[in-house]
Protein backbone atom coordinates (compact mmCIF):
# COMPACT_ATOMS: atom_id res chain seq x y z
CA UNK A 1 0.00 0.00 0.00
CA UNK A 2 1.31 3.08 -0.75
CA UNK A 3 1.59 6.51 0.75
CA UNK A 4 -1.81 8.24 -0.44
CA UNK A 5 -3.69 10.51 1.03
CA UNK A 6 -1.31 10.86 4.06
CA UNK A 7 0.66 13.93 5.46
CA UNK A 8 4.25 14.67 5.05
CA UNK A 9 6.63 12.96 7.62
CA UNK A 10 4.27 9.53 8.08
CA UNK A 11 5.77 6.19 7.00
CA UNK A 12 8.81 7.06 6.60
CA UNK A 13 8.87 10.25 4.54
CA UNK A 14 11.52 12.66 5.22
CA UNK A 15 10.41 16.35 5.09
CA UNK A 16 13.06 19.31 5.46
CA UNK A 17 12.37 22.44 7.70
CA UNK A 18 11.77 25.38 6.40
CA UNK A 19 14.49 27.87 5.61
CA UNK A 20 14.44 30.52 8.16
CA UNK A 21 15.65 33.94 7.84
CA UNK A 22 18.36 35.30 10.57
CA UNK A 23 17.40 36.64 13.26
CA UNK A 24 19.83 39.75 12.79
CA UNK A 25 22.99 40.43 11.12
CA UNK A 26 26.13 40.35 12.94
CA UNK A 27 30.16 40.85 12.37
CA UNK A 28 32.43 37.77 11.42
CA UNK A 29 35.26 37.32 14.54
CA UNK A 30 37.77 38.43 11.70
CA UNK A 31 35.77 41.33 10.67
CA UNK A 32 35.15 42.65 14.49
CA UNK A 33 38.74 41.83 15.06
CA UNK A 34 39.79 44.42 11.92
CA UNK A 35 37.24 47.16 12.70
CA UNK A 36 38.12 46.86 16.45
CA UNK A 37 41.91 47.09 15.16
CA UNK A 38 41.57 50.33 13.61
CA UNK A 39 39.20 51.89 16.61
CA UNK A 40 42.28 51.27 18.88
CA UNK A 41 44.62 53.00 16.59
CA UNK A 42 42.32 55.73 16.15
CA UNK A 43 41.71 55.89 20.34
CA UNK A 44 45.46 55.97 20.56
CA UNK A 45 46.22 58.81 17.85
CA UNK A 46 43.40 61.17 19.86
CA UNK A 47 40.49 60.61 17.13
CA UNK A 48 37.98 58.57 18.79
CA UNK A 49 36.85 58.05 22.43
CA UNK A 50 34.07 56.09 22.20
CA UNK A 51 31.95 53.48 19.87
CA UNK A 52 28.37 51.47 19.73
CA UNK A 53 27.37 48.71 17.82
CA UNK A 54 23.86 47.79 16.56
CA UNK A 55 22.83 44.53 15.07
CA UNK A 56 19.42 43.74 13.62
CA UNK A 57 17.59 41.67 11.07
CA UNK A 58 18.89 43.54 8.14
CA UNK A 59 22.22 45.40 8.98
CA UNK A 60 24.90 45.30 11.79
CA UNK A 61 26.74 48.79 12.14
CA UNK A 62 29.86 50.14 14.07
CA UNK A 63 29.60 53.71 15.09
CA UNK A 64 32.84 55.41 16.19
CA UNK A 65 32.69 58.92 17.99
CA UNK A 66 35.22 61.83 19.22
CA UNK A 67 32.75 62.46 21.88
CA UNK A 68 30.32 60.43 23.51
CA UNK A 69 27.43 63.18 23.13
CA UNK A 70 27.70 63.72 19.19
CA UNK A 71 27.35 62.01 16.48
CA UNK A 72 29.27 59.34 15.08
CA UNK A 73 32.71 60.27 13.17
CA UNK A 74 32.19 57.46 11.24
CA UNK A 75 29.96 54.72 10.88
CA UNK A 76 30.14 51.14 9.28
CA UNK A 77 27.17 49.03 8.26
CA UNK A 78 27.04 46.01 6.91
CA UNK A 79 24.20 44.99 5.23
CA UNK A 80 24.37 40.98 3.35
CA UNK A 81 21.45 41.91 1.34
CA UNK A 82 23.59 44.02 -0.97
CA UNK A 83 26.55 41.55 -1.53
CA UNK A 84 25.10 41.08 -5.04
CA UNK A 85 24.75 44.45 -5.94
CA UNK A 86 27.00 47.65 -4.70
CA UNK A 87 29.18 45.24 -2.16
CA UNK A 88 27.85 44.93 1.10
CA UNK A 89 29.94 47.09 3.29
CA UNK A 90 29.40 50.96 3.11
CA UNK A 91 31.33 53.40 5.43
CA UNK A 92 29.40 56.35 6.09
CA UNK A 93 31.28 60.17 7.19
CA UNK A 94 30.07 62.11 10.02
CA UNK A 95 27.73 64.08 8.28
CA UNK A 96 25.80 61.19 6.70
CA UNK A 97 27.83 60.93 3.32
CA UNK A 98 28.80 57.75 2.55
CA UNK A 99 32.34 57.96 1.73
CA UNK A 100 33.37 54.56 0.35
CA UNK A 101 31.20 51.21 -0.54
CA UNK A 102 32.46 48.04 -1.85
CA UNK A 103 32.90 44.23 -1.48
CA UNK A 104 36.00 43.87 0.91
CA UNK A 105 36.11 45.45 4.43
CA UNK A 106 40.32 46.77 4.09
CA UNK A 107 39.16 48.50 1.29
CA UNK A 108 35.84 50.12 2.77
CA UNK A 109 37.91 51.08 5.64
CA UNK A 110 41.10 52.63 3.71
CA UNK A 111 39.32 56.21 4.42
CA UNK A 112 39.69 56.00 8.09
CA UNK A 113 43.55 54.17 7.51
CA UNK A 114 44.43 57.22 5.67
CA UNK A 115 42.73 59.70 8.23
CA UNK A 116 44.78 57.58 10.61
CA UNK A 117 48.11 58.27 8.56
CA UNK A 118 47.65 61.80 9.00
CA UNK A 119 46.11 62.14 12.35
CA UNK A 120 49.88 60.36 13.41
CA UNK A 121 52.11 62.73 11.09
Amino acid sequence: MKNQGQSPGLAGQVVAFPARAAEQVGFERAELMRILDLYGRMVAAGEWRDYAMDFDRNAATFAAFRRTAERPQARLEKRPALRSKQGMWTLFGEHGQVLKRGHDLANVLAPMERRLLKAVD
